[in-house]
């Protein structure tokens, strides 16, 4: 649901008072991106600490799947298989998730891509805390998106200016 489908009201006492788009909320900071008011840099502070810790446990969690792997003495090219398999589906995740920051992806190519995603985990935990270093991920893409919706409705609902039945004909 983009911000141009929804123009309820919203609630009185709020800075964006009287009817347009709504700004999407974002996963773990809601809509506190628009003003960057009620601890969003605490939360953004949160999503980086937290995204970084679950990227080392997860390559911990990969190291001990190696040390596995050495223990089981399956032979180097298996081994270096699964190495190089972690290594490329990571960096892919990590781009993937990055661009996903800036424009929307097409849904048919995101389920196609689910498998290669899950297992470069680590690039996308990782794509996660870079972009929280400069802002909420996905908040460029939604500033946009918002403020395109709302420049839309300001189009719309002063397109007239007043009864053209009331003006005089020159």
């Amino acid at each position: 649901m983009s911000a141009a489908d929804t123009t309820p009201a919203t609630p009185a006492g709020s800075k964006a008072e009287g009817r347009g788009p709504r700004p999407e909320p974002l996963r773990f900071f809601g809509t506190t991106w628009l003003d960057h008011d009620n601890g969003y840099t605490a939360r953004r502070t949160a999503v980086a600490v937290g995204s970084l810790a679950a990227a080392a446990v997860s390559c911990l969690v990969l190291r001990l799947a190696y040390q596995g792997l050495q223990i089981a003495a399956i032979g180097g090219f298996v081994t270096v298989l699964m190495v190089a398999m972690f290594a490329i589906c990571s960096a892919m995740a990590f781009r993937h998730t990055w661009d996903g920051f800036t424009r929307r992806h097409d849904p048919d190519r995101q389920a196609s891509l689910r498998g290669l995603l899950t297992v470069g985990f680590v690039g996308s935990l990782l794509a996660y805390f870079f972009r929280s270093l400069i802002e909420a991920p996905g908040e460029k893409l939604h500033r946009e998106e918002y403020e395109k919706a709302r420049g839309q409705y300001e189009k719309r609902t002063t397109r007239r200016s007043g009864n053209p039945k009331n003006r005089r004909s020159a």
